[in-house]
């Protein structure tokens, strides 16, 4: 019962935090809703017992990326004095009623909820081992190939970089 009553509350606030990040006209006030819903969404994982990905969600995400975006934000030095909320948020607001109607829907007549959501998820990790342990064995094994194509595309992208800050401009 706990464990549901948490998961309306960090469900209901991201939803609720993802229409104001798009419906918030001050492009600040949209970044910390974005903020309130990234953290919402890392308490989601925490339910479904995916610690390591939460953790990835609020460093990644929440740290860097929302950083990257302030900065941006904060460079273009907008002074704009305009309204709260935009025309459209009614709209918005309206379609994501309807739109959360159809998944609730869909998750009633569905066999997943009556699994349970952990056991659904969870179904091939030992209870012993933990999350960390598992994607780590996963990663290095059965996708090893993968995990080594893309260290070597990002380190050409790079080496492209640095290749692009270095020229000197032509005249």
């Amino acid at each position: 019962m706990t464990q549901f009553l948490f998961f309306f509350y960090f469900s209901s606030v991201t939803i609720f935090s993802s229409i104001l990040t798009i419906g918030l006209k001050n492009p600040i006030q949209s970044t910390l809703a974005l903020l309130s819903a990234l953290l919402h969404v890392a308490g989601l994982f925490i339910l479904l017992h995916a610690e390591f990905i939460a953790a990835i969600q609020i460093i990644i995400y929440a740290g860097a990326i929302l950083v990257l975006y302030l900065f941006v934000l904060m460079l273009l030095d907008l002074k704009q004095v305009e309204t709260v909320v935009q025309r459209q948020f009614q709209i918005a607001l309206f379609f994501g009623a309807v739109l959360l109607a159809e998944i609730l829907l869909a998750l009633s007549q569905s066999s997943f909820v009556s699994k349970g959501v952990t056991n659904a998820l969870v179904g091939h990790v030992a209870q012993n081992d933990n999350n960390t342990q598992s994607i780590g064995i996963i990663l290095f094994t059965d996708y090893l190939l993968q995990f080594e194509v893309v260290g070597v595309l990002l380190l050409g992208g790079i080496v492209g970089a640095l290749v692009l800050a270095k020229q000197t401009p032509t005249r």
